[in-house]
C-alpha cells in the first residue's frame, strides 16, 4: 500500500550523522506527484540534517514503513507549492522554508 493522504502526519527516521544511530521523529508532511515533502524554517534541525547527510530514510505510517531516498529541493517554485500544501489557509504558506524530498523505493 502507499501513501494516499496529501497531508498527513508520518515519523520520519534518518541516521545520526555523527552517532550513526536511528533518530525518529514525528512531523507534517506533504503527499505531491509521488514524492514526500517535509519542510522547516531553516536547514538547522537534527532530522534535516541527517536526511542530507545520509539520503536513506524511513518514513512509518498507519502501521507500514516505507524506505526512500532524501535529497534537498532547490527549486523555489516547488518548495513554494509545499508550503501551500502543507499550510493551507495560513500566512506561514508564503513564508520561506527549506524542503526535503523523499522518493520511496
Amino acid at each position: 500500500m502507499r501513501i494516499k493522504e496529501q497531508l498527513f502526519r508520518p515519523i520520519l527516521t534518518t541516521k545520526g550523522r555523527k552517532t550513526g544511530k536511528e533518530h525518529s521523529v514525528m512531523l507534517r508532511a506533504v503527499n505531491y506527484n509521488g514524492k514526500i515533502y517535509f519542510s522547516r524554517h531553516k536547514p538547522d534541525g537534527d532530522w534535516f540534517k541527517n536526511a542530507i547527510e545520509n539520503a536513506d530514510v524511513k518514513i512509518q505510517y498507519n502501521d507500514e514503513v516505507f524506505a526512500g531516498k532524501a535529497e534537498l529541493v532547490t527549486d523555489e517554485t516547488l518548495d513554494k507549492k509545499i508550503s501551500m500544501l502543507k499550510y493551507p489557509g495560513e500566512k506561514r504558506a508564503s513564508e520561506k522554508r527549506v524542503t526535503i524530498q523523499v522518493t520511496l523505493n
